[in-house]
C-alpha cells in the first residue's frame, strides 16, 4: 500500500475497482454518446465534494478549478462547467450508483468477518432498522411530498449494529410511514432486528417472529397485556421486572398470538425507564438492554448522511439526481469503511472521515497520514 506520490484522494479511490465500476456503467449505457465527461470523471467529482463537504455544486466546481494543476493526477482532467456535471447527474441512471454501493458494501461485509461483540455473549447477527427525513424545499422537489407545504425524502436502512455497514437501505418521499420498511426487508433467522416503538406494529412483528428471527423495542404506551410467567430480576443491574405476556386486545392477541417477553429495565446512565419488547427469551434481560441501547449507531450513520448530504443546496432536482448523490454519499462511506480496515486505521470512522477531507491533496500514503495524527494527538494531550 505504499503509494508515494499519489494523493490521499488517489489513494482512497483506488480500493474501488476501476474495472468492475466500468462493468456497471456498460450495464445502464452510462457512457452512451459521452465524449470526455465520462460516468468514472461523475463519480471522482461527486466523491471530490463529498469528501471534503462542499456546500453546493458550485463550490464543488470552484474549488476542484482552484486546484486545476492536481486534478488531471486525480483522474479527473480538465474541470467541466457546474451545468455539466448537474447534467449528468440529471439524466445518467442512478442505477449505476446504487450498483456501486450495493458492490462496495459486499466488499466491507467480507472484511469486516471479525465484528464488533457488542459487550454480549451470543455471536448472532444484530440490525438496527430506522428511517430518517432528509428536508427539500417544495417547489424545487415537487416530487417529494411531506406535510403540508413541506417537501423531502425518508432514508429507511438497516444497519449492522458490528459493524456499521448498511445492509439494506430504501428511499421513499417521506410521507411514507418508517413502519412499510418492514414489509421490504428480507429476516434472516436467529438475526436480531433493533427498532424503536414507531414499529411497533404486531402483526409485523409476528411475520419477523414466524421467520424465526428476534425482535427488540420499545413498548408503546396504554398496551393491554396480561402477565403469563415472571422471570427471576436482577434489580441491582437495573433488570427491574421481566416477564411473558399475552395480549389482551381482540386484534392485538389475534395479530401476535402467542407469547412475547416484556421487559422493564432502568437505565442509570441516562436516568430513563424503557419498557422492553421481545420474542427472545433466551438471551439475559440485560443483554436485551445492552442491544437495545446500541440503537444509537444508527444515529451516527444517519448524521453522517446528514452532514455530508448537503442536498438543499446540492447536485440536482428530479428524482434521479437525488438518489444519484445518495447512492454516491453511501458508497463514500463505504470506502471510508473499507480504509479503515485495508490501511489498518486505529482512528473512528468519524475522525478519520475529517482528516481525510482536510488532507485530500496530501502526497503522503494514507497509514502514514494517520500515524502522523495519531503521534499529534499524543503529543497534544
Amino acid at each position: 500500500f505504499m503509494n508515494k506520490g499519489k494523493y490521499v484522494f488517489s489513494q482512497l479511490i483506488s480500493l474501488l475497482s476501476h474495472k468492475q465500476f466500468q462493468t456497471l456503467v456498460k450495464r445502464y449505457k452510462g457512457d452512451h454518446k459521452v465524449k470526455d465527461f465520462t460516468c468514472w470523471k461523475q463519480f471522482l467529482c461527486m466523491a471530490f465534494g463529498q469528501l471534503t463537504h462542499r456546500e453546493s455544486l458550485s463550490d464543488t466546481i470552484i474549488c476542484l478549478k482552484a486546484n486545476q494543476d492536481k486534478t488531471y493526477h486525480m483522474g479527473i482532467g480538465n474541470v467541466v462547467a457546474k451545468s455539466t456535471l448537474s447534467t449528468a447527474n440529471e439524466n445518467r441512471s442512478y442505477s449505476i450508483y446504487f450498483d456501486l454501493a450495493m458492490l462496495l458494501i459486499k466488499q466491507a461485509k467480507e472484511l469486516y468477518q471479525i465484528k464488533d461483540d457488542l459487550d454480549i455473549s451470543i455471536d448472532n447477527n444484530v440490525f438496527a432498522i430506522d428511517a430518517t427525513t432528509i428536508d427539500l424545499c417544495l417547489s424545487t422537489f415537487f416530487w417529494a411530498t411531506f406535510r403540508g407545504a413541506k417537501a423531502g425524502i425518508k432514508l429507511h436502512t438497516q444497519l449492522d449494529l458490528r459493524t456499521a455497514i448498511p445492509e439494506f437501505i430504501h428511499i421513499t418521499p417521506a410521507s411514507v410511514h418508517e413502519v412499510h420498511a418492514l414489509d421490504v426487508i428480507r429476516f434472516e433467522a436467529d438475526s436480531f432486528y433493533v427498532v424503536d416503538r414507531g414499529y411497533v406494529d404486531l402483526n409485523r412483528l409476528y411475520k419477523i417472529h414466524k421467520k424465526d428471527a428476534f425482535f427488540i423495542t420499545r413498548a408503546k404506551d396504554k398496551m393491554s397485556w396480561r402477565r403469563v410467567k415472571t422471570f427471576p430480576s436482577d434489580k441491582a443491574a437495573g433488570v427491574m421486572s421481566d416477564q411473558s405476556i399475552l395480549w389482551n386486545n381482540h386484534y392485538a392477541s389475534k395479530y401476535y398470538p402467542e407469547k412475547m417477553r416484556r421487559i422493564k429495565f432502568y437505565d442509570r446512565t441516562a436516568d430513563k425507564l424503557l419498557i422492553l419488547l421481545t420474542n427472545n427469551f433466551e438471551i439475559k434481560a440485560t443483554e436485551v438492554a445492552t442491544l437495545y441501547k446500541h440503537r444509537w449507531r444508527i444515529e451516527l450513520f444517519f448524521k453522517w448522511i446528514k452532514q455530508h448530504l448537503k442536498i438543499k443546496s446540492f447536485w440536482g432536482q428530479s428524482v434521479n439526481a437525488v438518489k444519484t448523490q445518495i447512492w454516491i454519499a453511501i458508497s463514500v462511506y463505504t470506502l471510508i469503511i473499507i480504509a479503515k480496515k485495508k490501511f489498518m486505521l486505529q482512528q473512528s470512522l468519524y475522525e478519520i472521515i475529517q482528516i481525510i477531507s482536510i488532507s485530500i491533496f496530501e502526497r503522503v500514503p494514507i497509514q502514514q497520514l494517520f500515524q502522523q495524527t495519531q503521534e499529534q494527538y499524543f503529543k497534544e494531550q
